[in-house]
């Protein structure tokens, strides 16, 4: 309205002015009819149409003098409205986008109703690395920010995505049953100490003891764990394997899997660092200890120095007034061992150790493999429950319907109670070992776990992105402030000769004699035609962000042609010159020859850049890449005998390639390389070959004696190829 009123006033006082021009014009021309009555005689004669236009020129103006006035205001009236309805419909049209804290990539492309490529068009020139960016790359807030900003849109935070939780799906260990439903069970039995100490040859001769004590049956191989019987009916699950690193995972997902740990000193060692690490294990996890003072056969054993040595550790035996059993065994004789097994019995009862046999199964996973023929197979120790052929179990982000079960023997049986070692087929996957067990009504509810604990995941490795965005970003806007802070409102040129001098003063240099340069810096000096040009050139140049493998280094930079004083100082650093629409004269090219320096002129300036960018590559060492040339799977390993030494040999069959006895090998574990280097045997049948192709068996052994094959380990053959290095700044275009 306000608008409407000024504009108005405005035609008021135009059309004041037109009537007074108007007035004026009247006047003038009754001048003009005076002078012309006294000449009339003189011009009606000879222009007789020249005056019959002259006396109507005056009406005629009047006529389109109020024409333009009424025209004028229609207009004005016309465009107020237009004005008017294109601010309101500017204001409907800017679109509302509904984001989220860490939304993706493609789910803002998605909200905007636009391309990923726009995303990532919006984020150039920016501090976000556009490369390291996909299309599930989570966003900070002020990058969200800058795409809506850029696109002219209105954006609109949304509370919905972060307060929406997925209804939680996971299994859960049942809560504790009737006590009178629970009965006594066998203990499970860890056993731990130094290396060296003889713990591999104690299992070993456990299993020998149980052979011997056992008239029928006994046990000739395990996996992973095996069951003892004593001959007085009681029985004992040992953990073959337990290690270190297995027995923390037990503990840090809460599976009280090892009730007793006999903690294995040898007598003539006493205490060493494993030793410790054991006891602590033991204490973290509450977990009684049975002392096995092993080697007491060796003359120089000393059996009461290790008992004093472990008081130190809060281990105290028995014999110095704790309760600790201490028991003297030997296990490469034997000496003593079914008394370290009653001892293990005897705790086991004080411990009144007992299971609930009934309800759905929960047991840990010990040990986990693939074996070809039978896929995913686990070992495994129940706790709780009776695992069944059927059962629907999962592990992990694993899940599993039964198909088979076997004992350490590899006997196949159809159920297991607590405290039982058993070996379990028909996992879809691989779960890891001290993975918890759980036995589900159902496949359906079994994926439905499985799917919720990889969404779980994925939220966590979520959290872990965004943390990670925001304590970059925070850096970057401390450095950001830093940095003004620290040149304040100076120009740009004289920031950019405050950082030539800060450089200078790091690495002092003598101008009048010959440097030695390391391969690893570039000295540049940059020429340009006028301040804007160089000014963005420079701006690039700040964008370097590959110092770790060359040094990027401003000499000096200027406006004009290329002169003698750049050539030379351009010698002094062993520098390039750069010029952008500059010109070099032949003078000035043949001296720059003459000292071996190289002038690159440009007229386009991502030209100049890539031209930096191939200088910083050609300054780089080769890389150097691997060339598969084929693969093959280990499917048996056994030994041979040259001389006096045992060579092991693997068993192997191409799966794809071909494998050329003179190329280098690498020997791949669970997706790490254990080993590189080359073969000394490679044999089809008994049969020397230099080449073994697809589909075919060969037997091979490596020049690193020591190496152990295991099967389903992995033989790659390759070649390694030198290839120039490129340089990892990327400028943004």
């Amino acid at each position: 309205f306000h608008m409407l009123r000024n504009m108005n006033q405005k035609i008021l006082k135009l059309e004041n002015l037109l009537r007074f021009h108007t007035v004026c014009r009247q006047l003038h021309s009754l001048c003009q009819r005076r002078m012309l009555a006294q000449w009339r005689h003189v011009f009606s004669s000879a222009y007789p149409a020249w005056t019959a236009q002259l006396y109507a020129h005056s009406g005629q103006t009047d006529v389109l003098i109020r024409a333009a006035l009424s025209q004028q205001r229609l207009l004005a009236t016309k465009k107020e409205e237009r004005s008017q309805k294109s601010q309101l419909s500017s204001r409907k049209s800017k679109k509302e986008v509904e984001v989220w804290i860490g939304m993706t990539v493609e789910e803002l492309a998605r909200a905007m109703e636009k391309d990923i490529d726009f995303i990532y068009e919006s984020l150039m020139n920016t501090a976000v690395d556009i490369d390291s960016l996909e299309a599930d790359s989570h966003l900070d807030e002020v990058w969200i920010k800058e795409v809506i900003k850029k696109s002219g849109m209105k954006l609109k935070w949304s509370k919905l995505k972060q307060d929406k939780v997925r209804e939680n799906k996971d299994a859960v260990k049942r809560p504790q049953g009737d006590p009178a439903l629970l009965i006594p069970r066998s203990p499970v039995v860890a056993i731990m100490g130094h290396v060296d100490h003889g713990k591999t040859t104690l299992l070993d001769q456990l299993r020998k003891t149980q052979v011997a004590a056992m008239e029928v049956g006994g046990i000739t191989q395990h996996i992973g764990a095996f069951l003892v019987s004593l001959p007085s009916g009681e029985k004992i699950t040992f953990l073959d394997t337990p290690g270190h690193a297995a027995f923390s995972a037990m503990r840090a997902r809460g599976a009280q899997v090892t009730d007793i740990i006999i903690l294995v000193v040898a007598a003539d060692d006493g205490v060493m660092k494993q030793t410790v690490e054991s006891i602590q294990h033991a204490k973290d996890a509450q977990v009684p200890i049975v002392l096995a003072i092993n080697k007491c056969d060796k003359a120089e054993a000393d059996p009461e120095k290790a008992k004093k040595e472990l008081l130190a550790y809060d281990v105290v035996c028995e014999d110095y007034g704790g309760d600790v059993q201490a028991v003297h065994v030997s296990a490469l004789t034997g000496d003593n061992m079914m008394a370290l097994t009653e001892a293990t019995v005897a705790l086991a009862e004080m411990l009144e150790l007992k299971a609930d046999p009934t309800g759905p199964v929960e047991g840990t996973v010990i040990e986990s493999f693939t074996d070809k023929g039978r896929g995913p197979v686990t070992t495994a120790i129940i706790q709780r429950g009776t695992l069944k052929k059927g059962s629907i179990l999962v592990a992990g982000k694993s899940w599993a319907k039964v198909r088979l079960m076997f004992d350490e023997n590899g006997k196949t049986i159809n159920e297991a109670c607590p405290s039982m070692p058993v070996g379990i087929i028909g996992w879809r996957d691989l779960p890891s070992a001290g993975d918890e067990i759980l036995e589900v009504e159902s496949e359906a509810r079994a994926r439905e776990v499985v799917d919720w604990r990889k969404y779980e995941q994925e939220q966590e490795k979520s959290k872990e992105d965004l943390k990670l965005i925001e304590e970059k970003r925070k850096e970057h806007q401390e450095a950001h402030q830093k940095a003004r802070e620290k040149y304040g409102t100076l120009s740009w040129k004289e920031r950019s000769f405050i950082k030539y001098k800060e450089k200078k003063q790091q690495q002092p240099l003598k101008l009048k004699e010959k440097v030695e340069r390391d391969s690893d810096v570039l000295p540049i000096i940059i020429k340009g035609d006028v301040d804007g040009s160089l000014e963005a050139i420079l701006n690039i140049m700040d964008t370097y962000d590959a110092s770790h493998e060359c040094e990027l280094e401003l000499v000096h930079f200027g406006v004009g042609d290329i002169s003698e004083n750049d050539v030379n100082l351009a010698e002094t650093f062993n520098g390039v010159i750069y010029g952008f629409n500059v010109n070099a004269s032949n003078v000035i090219q043949q001296s720059a020859a003459k000292k071996g320096v190289k002038i690159k002129l440009h007229k386009i300036i991502y030209r100049l850049i890539e031209d930096v960018q191939e200088e910083l590559s050609s300054r780089l060492p080769c890389a150097v890449e691997e060339h598969i040339i084929g693969e093959a799977s280990i499917l048996a390993t056994f030994s041979i005998t040259e001389g006096k030494k045992k060579i092991p040999v693997a068993g192997c069959r191409v799966q794809k390639g071909q494998l050329e006895k003179q190329k280098k090998f690498k020997l791949i574990r669970n997706g790490h390389v254990i080993w590189k280097g080359s073969l000394i045997s490679l044999k089809h049948h008994k049969d020397d070959i230099s080449v073994i192709k697809t589909g075919m068996d060969c037997g091979l052994s490596l020049d690193e004696e020591k190496i152990e094959f295991k099967v389903g380990d992995g033989i790659v053959c390759y070649e390694e190829k030198e290839v120039p290095a490129k340089t990892s700044w990327d400028p943004g275009f």
